[in-house]
């Protein structure tokens, strides 16, 4: 295990009916909040009135800004920071998904900074990133997730799309971390059964990717990990037969903030690879984030992990899925078969062709990975280093 420096601020606060405590809560913040979400699902399930509802019983004045799309857009962060400048709002509520939080939170940063949102990202050709991150300064922010998948309620990252030139990276830093979380499963019972599937995969994918490129004597965190793929395996197909199943969207509401914390991360020295290689697909082509990750994942384990830490595969499908052989390699196997399974019981089994990507866009896409991904490096670290041609390989084998 490598050492590691944990920092994990935020308050949550967790329970079915805990989204009443969300006035006195955003009281303790500031005096106005800018209030974040979506364009739909928040006021199609009466969720924004509630939330309204419940400022304005603690006379808080809040400015709504709904126009966060899915793969948040730069230009939607900037113009909710400037309503926030405007408006004199001295902290940011984000009501929604992944896309909503990671948004709100990047508002935060530029409505303080008063600066574009664009400087902050990596692959931004003039390198401000390089001086600008890690981001220590943003409003304060209270974030309470509808959807259990991405964990941005409680970590310092955000990923963003600049959609004028396709670029799709993070900003991160301790500035990003939300104060406060209220994470009320009852919020995501009308989460669709097709979204649920995305979610998991996305959770899953926070667990597995570090854990099978780790550095050797992670036993806690391996331990965490093990446990979290589990449940997700367990309650994902639950959840989407039973929408409103308590016991299975709490397990997956908190497993989906621990996935991307440092209690599974810490001390590993691994990260995304293959957020990386995904995250172009979403950024050109509008893909939802958790179907990407899908997409590439058997290909993956096949084309990089069973070859290079087979030892690792077959753990996980020990301890997660059930696999029984004693061979590692055969145990490798029997796990990829055991996620294409899993994937297939949730239906997403899409490839890109499903999406109009041409097979002649695809070494564009592989560079680009590699350029944002890489953060500087001329290949993404994985369980060996992938260049643009491994990536390449990669898209043509999910194709």
């Amino acid at each position: 295990m490598l050492p590691f420096d944990v920092l994990f601020p935020t308050r949550v606060i967790f329970g079915v009916g805990e989204l009443a405590r969300l006035g006195g809560e955003a009281k303790k913040l500031g005096k106005k909040a800018l209030l974040v979400t979506g364009g739909k699902s928040s006021k199609a399930t009466g969720l924004l009135e509630r939330v309204c509802a419940l400022l304005e019983a603690e006379a808080l004045p809040y400015v709504l800004f709904d126009r966060v799309e899915p793969n948040p857009r730069t230009t939607t962060v900037d113009a909710g920071a400037a309503v926030a400048r405007e408006q004199g709002c001295d902290h940011i509520i984000a009501l929604g998904g992944g896309s909503v939080m990671d948004a709100a939170k990047a508002m935060a940063v530029a409505a303080h900074a008063g600066r574009p949102i664009y400087d902050y990202m990596r692959g931004n050709p003039a390198g401000l990133w390089k001086e600008l991150q890690p981001i220590q300064e943003a409003l304060p922010i209270l974030a309470v997730p509808t959807v259990a998948a991405t964990g941005s309620e409680a970590n310092g990252i955000s990923v963003l799309t600049h959609w004028e030139t396709h670029e799709k990276s993070s900003i991160n830093g301790p500035g990003l971390f939300p104060r406060t979380a209220i994470l009320d499963p009852s919020l995501t019972y009308t989460v669709p059964a097709h979204v649920t599937a995305e979610a998991c995969a996305d959770i899953f994918s926070h667990l597995f990717e570090a854990y099978l490129i780790s550095e050797d004597g992670t036993h806690v965190q391996d331990g965490f990990t093990e446990t979290l793929i589990r449940l997700v395996v367990q309650y994902s197909t639950v959840a989407m037969e039973r929408p409103a199943d308590e016991e299975a969207r709490s397990t997956l509401l908190w497993a989906s903030t621990l996935a991307i914390s440092p209690f599974t991360l810490a001390g590993r020295g691994a990260g995304y690879p293959l957020h990386g290689a995904e995250h172009p697909l979403s950024g050109f082509f509008d893909i939802p984030h958790g179907r990407g990750l899908a997409i590439l994942t058997v290909p993956y384990f096949r084309q990089v992990i069973a070859p290079d830490r087979p030892e690792r595969l077959a753990r996980m499908g020990r301890a997660c899925f059930g696999v029984t052989e004693l061979d590692d390699r055969a145990a490798a196997e029997a796990t990829i078969e055991a996620v294409r399974a899993w994937f297939t019981r949730m239906g997403i089994t899409q490839r890109l062709s499903d999406f109009g990507i041409g097979r002649d866009q695809l070494p564009q896409l592989a560079e680009e990975a590699v350029r944002i991904g890489g953060r500087g490096a001329d290949h993404l670290s994985s369980s060996r280093a992938l260049y643009p041609n491994d990536i390449l390989a990669l898209y043509q084998a999910c194709y």
